[in-house]
């Protein structure tokens, strides 16, 4: 089944890494017509009215559509498997496409193996999702999981670590007081309701970000972030 990815950047990117079908571009963009002639993708040059209404109503396309596959979701073991030592960004109950986006390009850019995702009551990878990774989306592997519980354990039965990120919770460490140099998994719930109960009882070990604002916690996205921020700093120092 194909589908439409919208922006210059998630275009780009899809057609760099080449993981999906690209079957053809419509672009007002130079730098995405010449990219897409580079490697024999089928391109059009389409002026910016004719882009919005290929779109449809509402959808900013910064003039550049592809029509790409589905998304080619990864195993849990190549997501394992994609750094050493690994390094996964686990997500519980994630629904937000603009917080998936943002948690994807973090852990593609500050060293995370891959993302988990459960199946249901979570956010998949669609086109908003590419868009707010900025393409990260199609370079990073993601699995998608039917029992995220299950899969924790399981990596735990790896060798993992399982760390839970939480809001509140003074007895829980700080995010430099986690060893992340070693195999880990990274957890991170809702804005809402944080972790589920069950991942939080799987947890090897909890973390808090200490905040000095009036607000209750960071986003999602900005916790992600900032602990993935933390593991990419340790294991820098810990390399040769």
């Amino acid at each position: 089944m194909s589908r439409l990815l919208y922006g210059v950047h998630p275009v780009l990117e899809a057609l760099a890494a080449r993981r999906r079908e690209v079957s053809a571009v419509y672009t007002s963009e130079d730098a995405v017509e010449k990219q897409a002639r580079t490697l024999g993708v089928p391109c059009e040059r389409r002026t910016r009215p004719e882009l919005d209404a290929l779109a449809g109503p509402g959808v900013r396309h910064q003039g550049a559509i592809a029509v790409v596959g589905e998304y080619p979701y990864a195993t849990v073991e190549a997501v394992v498997a994609a750094v050493t030592p690994p390094l996964v960004l686990a997500l519980d109950s994630v629904t937000d496409p603009q917080n998936l986006g943002a948690l994807v390009r973090s852990a593609h850019m500050l060293g995370a193996g891959g993302v988990i995702v459960p199946k249901d009551r979570a956010a998949q990878v669609t086109p908003a999702v590419v868009r707010a990774s900025a393409g990260a989306s199609e370079h990073t592997k993601i699995a998608s999981v039917t029992n995220l519980a299950r899969t924790l354990e399981e990596l735990k039965e790896r060798g993992l670590w399982i760390v839970g990120a939480v809001a509140g919770g003074a007895e829980a460490p700080l995010p430099w007081q986690v060893d992340f140099r070693t195999p880990t998994a990274l957890v991170i719930g809702s804005e809402s309701t944080g972790l589920r109960r069950l991942v939080r009882k799987i947890c090897d070990l909890s973390v808090r970000i200490p905040t000095l604002g009036q607000v209750g916690s960071l986003s999602a996205a900005a916790a992600g972030a900032v602990l993935l921020y933390e593991a990419a700093r340790q294991r820098k120092e810990a390399s040769p």
